[in-house]
């Protein structure tokens, strides 16, 4: 049974999944695969804690993105499980939100950007 995330009975952050599949409706998983300079298009951080992740590809099926973390001891790509950042609460909040602000921006600018403090 394919769930939608409103069906989804485990799934705290509808809004947040919702906005990922919006946002990256033109980035299915493995479109830029092949493209040297990746477009990170979803920025998602930890509202109370470590952690951010750069999404460049989604597929809003399994609810599995790609893209770059950063914040818990080593930075690397990889796969990114939404259902599982979605359930993440702290006194019944969500934890995990989008950055509202950051347009589609090359990673290695936004690399530069982020190391320099965006300035």
């Amino acid at each position: 049974m394919n769930m939608t995330v409103e069906q989804n009975p485990d799934c705290k952050n509808h809004a947040l999944i919702n906005e990922v599949a919006r946002r990256l409706a033109d980035w299915p998983l493995y479109s830029q695969e092949e493209m040297e300079e990746k477009l990170v298009v979803v920025k998602l951080f930890n509202a109370f804690g470590a952690g951010t992740w750069f999404l460049v590809e989604y597929n809003p099926e399994t609810k599995i993105g790609f893209g770059y973390v950063t914040g818990f001891g080593y930075d690397e790509w990889g796969y990114i499980n939404l259902n599982e950042l979605a359930e993440l609460q702290f006194c019944g909040a969500p934890v995990i939100e989008i950055d509202a602000y950051l347009p589609p921006t090359p990673f290695n600018l936004l690399v530069k950007k982020w190391r320099s403090g965006f300035d």
